[in-house]
């Protein structure tokens, strides 16, 4: 044991915590962080406690998942803090039979969230090999009601639409308009809205009577909504 831990103390590694030591960060995470912020849900903080986050970060950060952060994943791209996740959820106010797309897969926690709620979750990711990551990794988690594709997400999946809700975690210059089509009457989108170099708005749109309409919530950074070519 003495060599083991000179072991880890030369190579600056740190030991992972167990299984059960997960469970109590997650659910230290939801009093601390989520709750006491505002985040009421039930069924949002439920989905929070059991996800494991620690399967969705980078190795090194395997020991740190449970902070209040969002990490840095491949490619330029992040899996955001608990808060943000659990806020974004709660507002599209997600029911076991919705139908949610998501923009933006990335390690593919905030589709694992979604999943412990709803029926259907569709995630689209514009980088092949993140998109193939999270689908596996996702499998491999047993979330059966989570498909993902690779492709732009400004156009959205109009195959499988209309959706219940729609949640995009990257900042868009603007609302796509494609979303809004196929988002349902009475639907709710949840999406950061203004340029990738500054502080953007995170913004509710509400469909109704075949209109958007807009409530700016609060200022958010993402990462930004990049394009196909």
């Amino acid at each position: 044991m003495r060599v083991l831990s000179l072991l880890v103390l030369t190579l600056g590694l740190l030991p992972l915590r167990p299984q059960q030591d997960h469970a109590k960060r997650r659910e230290e995470m939801v009093k601390s962080q989520i709750e006491k912020r505002g985040v009421a849900d039930p069924a949002t903080l439920a989905a929070l406690r059991k996800t494991p986050r620690h399967l969705f970060v980078p190795a090194n950060s395997i020991n740190d998942a449970y902070d209040d952060r969002p990490f840095p994943i491949v490619y330029g791209q992040t899996i955001s803090q608990p808060y943000i996740v659990a806020y974004m959820t709660e507002i599209i106010k997600p029911q076991p039979a919705h139908r949610v797309l998501e923009i933006g897969t990335g390690s593919g926690y905030q589709a694992a969230v979604l999943a412990e709620i709803v029926k259907e979750v569709y995630t689209i990711e514009l980088v092949d090999s993140l998109g193939s990551q999270a689908k596996n990794r996702l499998n491999k988690l047993n979330y059966k009601n989570v498909t993902v594709k690779t492709g732009d997400g400004y156009h959205g999946w109009k195959d499988k639409a209309p959706f219940d809700a729609i949640v995009v975690t990257a900042a868009a210059e603007h609302i796509p308009p494609p979303l809004i089509e196929q988002l349902k009457e009475g639907g709710r989108m949840i999406i950061p809205v203004g340029s990738p170099f500054m502080v953007q708005q995170l913004m509710l749109v509400e469909k109704k009577n075949g209109k958007a309409r807009t409530t700016s919530l609060m200022p958010v950074r993402f990462v930004p909504f990049n394009r196909s070519q």
